[in-house]
């Protein structure tokens, strides 16, 4: 009696560690189809730090974040020493996870000074190179420029070995050699420049609206301006700066 009492028990126990095993799996299976769910969600608010949109291999395309965790430049996947954080915003990343353009802002006044600067930015950048395509908006505690820029830029070396050669050329203590290898940087001989202006279609400083178009050389050759008194006048100029001719005389 006491070893069919004992047949029955052990019956009962496997009973319940088969029910035992079922639950969690369907538990398991629960969170796992919820986690995965292609279902459109909608909501009426989020508050985040950090949005990352990626494809369906889970490459990061754009990254919105505050000023913390916005991400580091990429180029092709590696950083080129620009650090995290600092350009709260949208980033964007092309197919190959090279950042190529972004919308950043800033505004922050001196409490001590009272002094402030603000600027907006929206760019987008030349494959393998920085920006060519944007607006931007600065003040710096009252001389503003407001603009659109399209900027000419080398095709090699990309950018970001570029910015290393650089930076490494700011660090010669020498200042006559420094500023020599800065220009050599800059504007390689038999060469055109690594970059350039080429149009300008805004406000300067001096509360001129101004449309600019220049050289591959970053020269003001045609300028159409209205200036902060009303005066129009289109001047024309040489590759020196000098006015050749204008209208009105």
């Amino acid at each position: 009696m006491e070893n069919q009492e004992i047949l029955i028990l052990k019956r009962k126990v496997k009973f319940l560690t088969i029910n035992l095993y079922v639950i969690t799996l369907l538990i398991i299976c629960f969170f796992l189809f919820s986690f995965v769910s292609n279902k459109n969600e909608t909501f009426n608010e989020i508050t985040a730090k950090k949005l990352t949109i990626v494809e369906p291999n889970g490459q990061t395309r754009l990254v919105l974040a505050n000023s913390q965790n916005s991400p580091a430049n990429l180029m092709h996947g590696k950083t080129y020493g620009l650090k995290e954080g600092g350009r709260p915003g949208l980033i964007f990343f092309n197919d190959e996870l090279t950042e190529c353009g972004g919308l950043v802002f800033t505004g922050k006044k001196d409490i001590k000074t009272g002094e402030y600067f603000a600027s907006g930015h929206f760019s987008f950048d030349q494959y393998d190179q920085n920006q060519v395509l944007y607006l931007q908006y600065l003040d710096d505690n009252g001389s503003k420029k407001t603009g659109l820029y399209v900027d000419d830029w080398h095709k090699d070396p990309n950018f970001a070995e570029w910015r290393k050669e650089y930076k490494e050329a700011e660090k010669i203590p020498n200042d006559i050699e420094r500023k020599k290898r800065l220009e050599e940087i800059r504007f390689p001989k038999n060469s055109e420049p690594a970059f350039a202006n080429r149009v300008f279609i805004g406000k300067d400083i001096n509360k001129d609206a101004v449309l600019n178009l220049s050289d591959t050389k970053g020269n003001v050759r045609l300028q159409m301006k209205v200036d902060s008194l009303g005066n129009a006048q289109i001047l024309f100029l040489d590759d020196k700066g000098r006015i050749t001719s204008k209208f009105p005389q």
